[in-house]
């Protein structure tokens, strides 16, 4: 997390536009199968891992990874460090009332903290150039060093890709559903549920209908991924 906020004040300070994502298991699998995602992904400055299963993947191919970069919990660091280095900070997306939430709720914390701006467009926004253009507009005239981004995958990522820098931050990432949970409106899973990788089961608990085919379907194959990955490094270990 040290290191990332280090990379992350490194990015602000050059003045070159750059954005982070933060992988999870859906996102492994999206990478997996849309080229598009893929292309998204190969354009960002910052990948850090927000996911349990990861860790434990890259443990098992032989790879491992220093440590899980929690979405939430590197926009919560972010912002202290922005609110330090005198920064400022526009909130993109999240549910209606969950990005006012969150400011309030980081205002309290960190009394310095600039927030320049705070918006929550309509659903579907994004397939509207001059909705996009409007917004794209309104981030540049605040004036904000850094975007967090609350669309989901992987309308958040195609955002900052396409209208983030034309906005003038020098920085921006995507932070899913974390607007809701650092404003209160969605309850976090227990530390130790984060800790052992069932989060996704109590987020499942609290929204079954949203979630249920996210978790219950369209992830799975992320293990038959890992399972191959495993069978073809074993069998080129085999042949050296």
């Amino acid at each position: 997390m040290d290191e990332a906020l280090l990379a992350i004040g490194e990015i602000v300070e050059r003045r070159r536009f750059a954005y982070a994502v933060t992988p999870n298991v859906d996102h492994t699998v999206k990478f997996r199968n849309s080229a598009q995602f893929r292309e998204l992904y190969g354009r960002a400055t910052l990948v850090v891992a927000d996911g349990v299963p990861l860790l434990w993947a890259a443990r098992i191919l032989g790879t491992p990874l220093k440590e899980r970069i929690n979405g939430t919990d590197l926009f919560e660091r972010t912002c202290e460090f922005a609110a330090r280095s005198g920064y400022s900070v526009f909130f993109l997306g999240g549910s209606p009332g969950a990005g006012a939430s969150a400011s309030a709720k980081l205002m309290q914390r960190y009394p310095k903290l600039k927030i320049a701006g705070c918006e929550c467009p309509p659903v579907g926004f994004y397939e509207s150039a001059e909705q996009n253009e409007a917004i794209q507009k309104k981030i540049r005239q605040s004036g904000a060093d850094i975007l967090f981004v609350g669309l989901g995958a992987p309308q958040q990522e195609q955002w900052m890709c396409d209208y983030a820098e034309g906005a003038g931050v020098s920085f921006a990432i995507g932070i899913g559903v974390s607007f809701s949970f650092v404003g209160g409106l969605i309850t976090r899973a227990p530390v130790w549920m984060q800790r052992n990788g069932l989060e996704w089961l109590w987020r499942l608990g609290k929204e079954p209908k949203r979630l249920w085919r996210r978790y219950l379907l369209e992830d799975l194959p992320f293990f038959g991924m890992l399972l191959r990955a495993r069978l073809k490094k074993t069998l080129a270990q085999r042949q050296t």
